[in-house]
């Protein structure tokens, strides 16, 4: 059996995933240079975590995964 909290937590990922790309592909293809000030801000970036599981690269790492989409899929 599925946890709905897992399930709601995955799907409002996604949805906000799709939002955030359609969001940075409208402002880069205004102002052209908002994904290099996005890569150039990811040395601040960090997990929150206070256990184990804190990871900053990791979240560093997927944010790169997320500029590189962006740029993949046309964002100029």
């Amino acid at each position: 059996m599925t946890n709905d909290d897992t399930v709601n937590t995955r799907q409002r990922e996604i949805a906000t995933e799709h939002l955030l790309f359609k969001l940075i592909e409208y402002v880069e293809d205004r102002h052209p240079g908002l994904l290099d000030h996005l890569e150039n801000s990811l040395d601040h970036l960090g997990d929150p975590a206070r256990d184990e599981t804190k990871d900053d690269e990791r979240v560093r790492q997927i944010a790169r995964g997320m500029i590189d989409g962006a740029r993949k899929e046309g964002v100029r």
